[in-house]
């Protein structure tokens, strides 16, 4: 019987035939991709010709294309549409997979190829990307550990492995901890909450198999929840359930697994000679420096700390004033700022929420990209992995640029938190490929998809992420798209969603559910004039997390994460009716990988320039200026990681940015 993974896909524009493939078929195609991979490198290694940066980089681009395709298919599915099946598969994966790697980039024989080519690159005529290209791959070997030799060398991949096993697991635990906990609302219990949250927990229940409308820790569910929920008993149960994931005991308890992880980044950096975890990974960033990131992180820290306890101050006299005595408690603070908001703004989500149909935001997104790039979305029915994805053909002048894929509402099976991913990436070489780009978010199912502000933030975020993947045109797949230093990464993401906030956007696209009516100018005034509401809690609860990572990763490595970040937030003065966004157990973006570990920091350095850049539209002739537009694309969004990170921005702006146009648009200019 033929392995669909293993094939050449006749799909339209090469997608997965997911209808044909079944959780059995990957676990003997990732062995028979691994072989072939492993004999790629093999042929790329023992090759007798001299080193060059074509039988040597090229060649090693050029590998592992099956071993790719077989992987975009199983993170995709495991990410969006776990089961039992596909967890285990995971798990037993991804200690194969960093033994793989590891071999990889501990080769000796490959890694003095690509040295030799570094060190003739003068002699070599390389274009600009190729010298990029070459760089990276050289960097990358030697961070890797490949200059290491005898025991240290065998424990960088011990170290590998143990890594890729308890991310694995560390995010197993969360998803089960997510999955497995959710509160039954009897008839009482929903009382006051607005028709789209009672639509929410009961589309929620009947997932869960109950008869009735449940809470979930979906922060689309949970959030409104304690928006809006008068019950003071149960906005604390649910609170303290969301805040307890990955720290309940037992088999999903994630405390010592990031206990352990922190203990092996240190002895990683420290086998490569660098001091800390920090040091090693922020080296090749744009900040550097952990000092350049405190200093960032600090300079917005104490205006947003100020903001916040003035504000604590305003909620619990309402509080108070409701006939609740004592301190105000995480689980308040999202109540009585709803009800400051309504009152001080005369803004009610529930009267705002029909303005943001899903289907609406979406057809807002793209008319934004077709007016700032010419791109151009028709739907695509072709089969994709669940029931509730949807596909576009996405064109350019009559020309197929790429294919974007949707999946955008909570489910079980699906892990928390919104993202972007290219299933595969556009390149040149070795042949000319589109890219397919997914974007997946955890949005609550009603009839009709109502999102919250947020919520509609959150789709414009992704989908700048998937513009940065779609409007790549590079030659190499490992400058392609999103492969940029990590604090860039989210600069074309944060930028995009200022669109959302363009006034023409919304009174064309922000159309009530039922009357088809646009925002009226005062509802449209009073919503943007909210859009910096209760920016003190929001900076403080990503600061502290921010500040928190950064704490792990410098010096020695603690061995209890909780007393360490009780520490920081200490010394920091955390205000005690907040908590960090995600605290330690539940801190995915660190310990699930090591992606943004010593690196949440990065939303608010990319924040610095996409506060920046969008001014330079502003100061042009507007939002939808067409020099600015083209000049978005020309330097950051279509060149990928092919040149340095600061260097884009520049040839972009002219200059670097300063925190002054972040501190102004969160509202905490002084």
């Amino acid at each position: 019987m033929t392995n669909t993974l293993l094939q050449d896909w006749d799909t339209p524009y090469g997608v997965a035939p997911f209808a044909n493939i079944s959780d059995d078929d990957f676990a003997p195609a990732l062995e028979a991709a691994l072989s072939v991979h492993n004999a790629e490198i093999a042929e790329i290694a023992g090759n007798a010709a001299a080193p060059s940066f074509a039988n040597t980089v090229e060649a090693l681009e050029a590998a592992g294309s099956g071993l790719d395709k077989v992987l975009s298919v199983f993170f995709t599915v495991a990410g969006a549409d776990s089961n039992p099946a596909r967890e285990d598969l995971q798990r037993a994966f991804s200690p194969k997979l960093a033994a793989h790697f590891a071999e990889i980039s501990g080769n000796k024989a490959l890694f003095n190829r690509v040295a030799a080519v570094w060190d003739t690159r003068k002699d070599a005529d390389l274009s600009d990307e190729q010298e990029r290209v070459l760089m990276l791959a050289h960097r990358g070997f030697v961070r890797s550990g490949a200059a290491l030799t005898g025991s240290d060398e065998s424990r960088m991949k011990e170290i590998k492995g143990r890594l890729a096993v308890l991310g694995t697991q560390f995010t197993q635990n969360l998803l089960a901890d997510e999955r497995s906990w959710f509160m039954e609302l009897a008839a009482d219990d929903v009382a006051g909450l607005p028709d789209f949250v009672v639509a929410s927990a009961r589309a929620a229940g009947e997932e869960k198999g109950v008869g009735g409308p449940v809470v979930t820790l979906s922060r689309s569910l949970i959030v409104p929840f304690l928006q809006f929920s008068p019950r003071r008993d149960l906005r604390e149960k649910a609170f303290l359930a969301w805040e307890a994931r990955g720290a309940n005991g037992g088999e999903t308890d994630n405390r010592n697994i990031a206990a352990e992880i922190l203990k092996l980044r240190e002895e990683r950096a420290k086998l490569l000679g660098y001091a800390d975890f920090a040091a090693y990974k922020l080296e090749t960033e744009m900040a550097k420096t952990p000092e350049a990131v405190r200093d960032l992180l600090m300079a917005v820290w104490e205006p947003a700390k100020t903001q916040a306890i003035a504000d604590s101050d305003v909620l619990t006299k309402m509080m108070h004033a409701d006939g609740v005595n004592g301190d105000l408690a995480p689980w308040d603070w999202r109540y009585y700022a709803e009800k400051r908001r309504a009152a001080e703004h005369d803004l009610d989500e529930a009267a705002l929420k029909p303005y943001f149909q899903l289907d609406r935001m979406i057809d807002a997104a793209f008319a934004c990209a077709t007016r700032l790039f010419g791109l151009k979305f028709a739907p695509l029915d072709i089969p994709l992995y669940h029931a509730d994805c949807r596909a576009w053909d996405v064109t350019r002048d009559g020309k197929h640029v790429a294919v974007f894929i949707g999946d955008y509402f909570a489910r079980g099976s699906k892990r928390s938190g919104a993202w972007c991913s290219a299933m595969r990436a556009q390149s040149k070489f070795p042949k000319v490929q589109t890219p397919v780009v997914i974007n997946v978010c955890n949005f609550a199912k009603s009839d009709p998809a109502l999102l919250s502000y947020d919520d509609a933030r959150t789709l414009f975020h992704e989908f700048g992420h998937g513009l940065h993947q779609m409007l790549s045109n590079v030659t190499y797949e490992s400058v392609s798209g999103t492969s940029v230093a990590r604090d860039f990464v989210e600069l074309p993401s944060q930028l995009f969603e200022h669109w959302l906030e363009v006034p023409e956007v919304l009174n064309e696209f922000a159309t009530h559910a039922e009357t088809g009516a646009a925002m009226s100018p005062e509802m449209l005034n009073k919503v943007l004039g909210a859009a910096n509401f209760d920016m003190g809690f929001q900076t403080v609860e990503y600061v502290a997390s921010a500040l928190v990572d950064l704490a792990f990763h410098e010096g020695t490595a603690t061995s209890d994460p909780m007393v360490k970040q009780a520490s920081v937030l200490a010394e920091l003065g955390m205000p005690d009716a907040i908590r960090m966004r995600h605290a330690t157990p539940q801190f995915a973006h660190v310990f699930a990988g090591d992606g943004y570990s010593s690196g949440y920091y990065s939303y608010m350095w990319s924040e610095v320039m996409d506060a920046d850049a969008f001014e330079a539209f502003e100061e042009a002739s507007g939002a939808f200026d067409t020099e600015r537009a083209g000049a978005l694309e020309q330097h950051i969004l279509s060149t990928g990681g092919s040149r340095d990170a600061a260097e884009l921005y520049v040839a972009f702006r002219g200059r670097l940015p300063g925190v002054e146009a972040l501190l102004k648009g969160r509202g905490l200019a002084a």
